[in-house]
């Protein structure tokens, strides 16, 4: 069959993780749509299926090996089914996961996506492969364009990798051996690919990489001659006709340079919302963690960016129960969570991570004392997101629908539609006020009401 000639074998992705690993899931997708499959709504119409998985946390990898051992019996119910195995976990365990499961064809890594169409032919042919080599080559980014028969789950909406990697070692991280080493992509293939986006529709692109905000710090270092920052990037995509939302995620508080905090403030395009991963407010805690900033330095720098934005809101991740974290030190995270009055957090139990600093670490806090830390921030956070929804009331703001509102999904009607407002805040919408909104418009709203979870809006 031709590549993209028209409707072939069927497959379906599993994606497990971050935001990264449902864009290299739709990269996925993408090479084998022009291989000429065909992408299917779930495991059971497939022929192939692929598992992209994540290891940030102990839990993900192992619902992914409770997964794979109950892909026995969906190979079992048609011949020549085939399984393959992406993503961080295949990244780090490789072909270690071939002689585990003899039930999984192939297996690669984060960095090699582009070999996935030969893979599957190799698998389809009886050989079976793992290919999980890091690579510096930039033409791992230099992917085919997006398909047109492709459709996007977010009309609208589209994420965009601008860098990869990680060189900070983080005692309690995994991404640098499962990411490898820092990586910028060459600024006019990230604006070429920007464009085309625009030219297709998308209004709002989310920039990705580990640490998004060191874009272009190795090839400086290096004496790369052009080698843009991460403020000049985004003010190159600012520029864009049609582009009106620009996010990015996720940095690492200690690259906000002024120029960086400065375009906050000058950049239309630039949403009013930075996702600014603390992990602890406590010194000892972060000095454990390699974080390289205290507590006082956050201060400082949300206190800058709110300068430079007044109305930003911020979000931020949160570890509890990191080893060797006392009463005290939690204490100190409670108060840094409440002073910097986060919009939203993402809370977590530390999960030790083989091959990490911190996993041969003492002082481990006890379970019952982790989940505990962990109901203590989240009902701290709960108070917090309510009261800044409720200080939205009133306003007015403009939302990028996506479609029903889970509510709405879960009734089996569309009582009302959902977005995603320039501060990332989910806004809900009555669908009969908003008749004439598809997925992928914005529309102006007023906020009428504020819950635990979201806005909810009325027509201006």
């Amino acid at each position: 069959m031709e590549p993209g000639a028209g409707p072939g074998p069927g497959f379906h992705v599993r994606t497990y993780g971050c935001q990264m690993n449902v864009h290299d899931s739709e990269k996925i997708a993408n090479l084998l749509v022009h291989a000429g499959w065909t992408q299917e709504p779930d495991d059971e119409q497939s022929d192939l299926l692929i598992v992209n998985t994540c290891s940030i946390r102990e839990k993900a990898e192992h619902r992914l090996y409770s997964d794979l051992g109950g892909l026995r019996a969906w190979r079992a119910r048609r011949a020549g089914r085939l399984v393959g195995v992406g993503g961080c976990v295949a990244q780090q365990v490789g072909d270690g996961l071939l002689a585990r499961f003899p039930q999984v064809d192939f297996v690669f890594g984060t960095h090699t996506l582009r070999l996935l169409p030969a893979l599957v032919a190799a698998a389809a042919e009886g050989r079976r492969r793992a290919e999980t080599a890091e690579s510096s080559d930039l033409e791992r980014f230099e992917l085919p364009a997006r398909h047109p028969s492709l459709e996007r789950a977010t009309p609208g909406r589209a994420y965009l990798t601008v860098m990869e990697g990680c060189d900070m070692f983080c005692s309690f991280c995994i991404v640098p051996i499962t990411r490898g080493r820092e990586i910028s992509r060459p600024a006019p293939s990230v604006v070429r690919e920007a464009e085309a986006l625009a030219a297709g529709g998308v209004v709002e692109i989310t920039l990705l990489g580990q640490t998004v905000n060191a874009y272009g710090r190795q090839e400086r270092r290096r004496g790369a001659e052009g080698a843009p920052s991460f403020a000049s990037l985004l003010r190159r995509l600012a520029a864009i006709p049609g582009l009106r939302r620009i996010r990015y995620t996720s940095p690492h508080p200690i690259f906000f340079d002024d120029d960086l905090i400065a375009v906050h403030g000058e950049l239309e395009a630039l949403c009013p919302h930075v996702h600014l991963p603390l992990q602890s407010g406590s010194d000892a805690v972060l000095a454990a963690m390699r974080r390289r900033y205290r507590a006082d330095d956050l201060r400082r720098l949300v206190a800058r960016l709110r300068a430079a934005r007044p109305d930003l809101a911020l979000t931020t991740d949160l570890i509890v129960g990191f080893p060797g974290e006392s009463e005290a030190d939690f204490a100190e995270t409670l108060a840094l969570v409440g002073e910097l009055g986060f919009a939203d957090s993402y809370a977590f139990k530390y999960s030790p991570r083989v091959g990490t600093a911190a996993a041969g670490r003492g002082g481990s806090v006890p379970e019952r004392v982790a989940q505990e830390r962990l109901e203590a921030l989240q009902a701290l956070q709960r108070g917090l997101t309510l009261a800044y929804h409720r200080s939205r009331v009133g306003g007015s703001t403009e939302v990028l629908v996506e479609g029903p509102s889970s509510r709405s999904r879960r009734e089996g009607r569309v009582g009302q539609l959902s977005g995603r407002d320039p501060w990332h805040r989910v806004v809900n919408l009555p669908a009969e006020s908003f008749a004439a909104a598809r997925p992928g418009d914005l529309v102006p709203v007023r906020i009428a009401e504020a819950t635990p979870h979201s806005l909810i809006a009325e027509a201006l």
